[in-house]
């Protein structure tokens, strides 16, 4: 049976490009054949700022939000974020979505796909990884970084990724894969 691979889309605002690449990126999983991919849309889950009484440890969620939440990421093995980078960093809808949750979290690999301007999102990738950890995801050092991502959409709204951002997907699903199976009794324990 093929793990879950939930693709994130961490931008809530309108306007925002990450259905775009988190549409292609799905497909791309799907034909590389190593992930059942979902997508996850953290906007459809209409998080407000965490508003749990209490700590995510506890898993005790009072909030139908959250309970909807929980169900959609402890049933992934594994994660993509779709990150843009707002103002050098994370998208606050991102750490907000993390810090709602935590057993769901643990022992699942992430890999950051990062879009921006001309650092293509690297510093939000960078600054992300010390949260991932702190709830015990694994964050993998193969990712992919499109830089000024406004150039790579064509005027239909589409995105076609060149053969670097190939290259580099296919290189970032294979971690991920390997990480996802390495971590899998852990999961189970």
């Amino acid at each position: 049976m093929k793990h879950q691979l939930n693709i994130i889309i961490g931008s809530t605002r309108p306007g925002r490009a990450g259905p775009v690449f988190a549409h292609w990126l799905e497909g791309f999983a799907r034909e590389h054949g190593k992930f059942e991919p979902v997508l996850t849309d953290i906007a459809a889950f209409q998080l407000p700022v965490l508003d749990e009484p209490h700590h995510p440890r506890l898993g005790n969620y009072q909030n139908d939000h959250t309970k909807a939440w929980s169900k959609a990421i402890d049933a992934a093995d594994a994660f993509v974020f779709v990150a843009p980078e707002y103002n050098y960093f994370v998208a606050p809808a991102i750490v907000n979505a993390i810090d709602y949750l935590l057993r769901e979290w643990k022992y699942k690999p992430a890999a950051i796909f990062s879009y921006g301007g001309v650092s293509g999102g690297l510093r939000a990738a960078q600054a992300l990884k010390p949260l991932l950890t702190s709830v015990g995801i694994m964050p993998v050092p193969e990712g992919v970084a499109l830089p000024l991502y406004q150039k790579l959409l064509e005027s239909d709204g589409s995105f076609q990724a060149s053969e670097q951002v190939q290259g580099g997907t296919k290189t970032m699903l294979d971690e991920l894969s390997r990480w996802s199976e390495a971590l899998k009794p852990m999961r189970v324990a």
